[in-house]
């Protein structure tokens, strides 16, 4: 993993935090994914919100998956509310990663006090 997408982890991780320390924990993820959002905004991180990438079988277009955020089209963020992280939630960023050829996702829990972070790679 090369120096610069560490960085622009460290950098997301950050803004989670600071998400976390302010709000707090106990609110749905979609005040959370806002909440990033404006802290990606305002630390001049590139982004996009809930874009949609497509599937493909053999070739063939089957339907599209929604990520919470595409950071700097390098890195993959998917933003949960819940009791904590499960095999569920790294299978469905691994396919996020490998649909679109991306080797790095977060996963990002504000479901409880302390925040969970989980690196995926693929």
């Amino acid at each position: 993993m090369n120096t610069d997408i560490n960085k622009l982890t460290h950098e997301v991780i950050n803004c989670a935090m600071e998400v976390s320390n302010i709000i707090g924990s106990g609110f749905t993820e979609n005040i959370y994914d806002k909440a990033m959002q404006v802290e990606l905004g305002l630390r001049n991180i590139p982004f996009s919100s809930q874009e949609a990438f497509d599937v493909f079988y053999k070739e063939h277009e089957v339907g599209h998956f929604v990520p919470d955020l595409f950071v700097d089209n390098r890195l993959i963020v998917e933003l949960k509310a819940v009791e904590s992280i499960h095999n569920k939630h790294l299978a469905q960023v691994l396919n996020y990663l490998n649909a679109t050829d991306k080797h790095l996702g977060l996963i990002l829990n504000f479901g409880n006090p302390k925040l969970e972070i989980k690196r995926v790679i693929s």
